[in-house]
């Protein structure tokens, strides 16, 4: 893939009056992109990508989106709904309302993308400086300067989503080829918690939890 985007963004007008009516208070995302600014530049990853090949979606909003993830705990296939429906994530990346998003598995690439090339830690970075340039962060401050807990934290929602889809699809083909086995094996949990694709769920935080 090859980096094609734009230098700057702009949020689009229809998106901009939408979201005013919505929150007409504003919210999380549209003040923090209101008083900072873009968090990300996309010329500053443009050594993630080749020259040449398809066009790659624009890093300085997946960086963002990847952000925001962490923020509510959201797995790849949250995150790509809330893209697409969400004015709140529209406005924050500066998308169209008609805007219909990517597919989740582009989140999972480019994770991979930023480890292959080590630049995990510019995520943080850049965020951390533009903080520091706004007067919200104190120089001396202990905060924690590691970015890779961000990405292992979004992984792990990852693989938790694909090990419950993956309980899911088994049980609906064990009901079609050992319905009698499955009932005298069945806790009665599973009803509920495979009912509906992992997805749609929200995952809890806390690792027992998750466990």
């Amino acid at each position: 893939m090859s980096l094609h985007a734009p230098l700057a963004y702009s949020i689009p007008d229809a998106t901009a009056t939408l979201a005013a009516k919505v929150f007409p208070k504003g919210n999380m995302y549209m003040t923090m992109c209101d008083e900072l600014g873009p968090l990300y530049q996309n010329a500053d990853f443009a050594d993630l990508f080749p020259r040449r090949g398809q066009p790659a979606l624009a890093p300085a909003q997946l960086l963002l989106i990847l952000v925001m993830q962490f923020v509510e705990g959201l797995s790849d296939e949250q995150a790509a709904d809330a893209v697409r429906s969400r004015i709140d994530w529209k406005y924050a990346l500066a998308l169209e309302l008609d805007d219909t998003g990517f597919d989740a598995s582009v989140l999972s690439e480019f994770r991979d993308r930023l480890l292959t090339h080590q630049a995990e830690q510019r995520l943080l970075d850049q965020m951390l400086s533009l903080l520091r340039a706004r007067g919200l962060l104190k120089a001396r401050g202990r905060q924690r300067t590691d970015s890779t807990h961000v990405l292992g934290a979004i992984r792990g929602l990852y693989r938790l989503e694909n090990i419950g889809e993956a309980l899911r699809q088994a049980l609906n083909h064990l009901v079609v080829v050992a319905p009698a086995w499955l009932r005298t094996v069945m806790d009665a949990s599973w009803s509920d918690r495979y009912a509906t694709r992992i997805e749609q769920y929200r995952l809890p935080k806390e690792e027992a939890k998750r466990q």
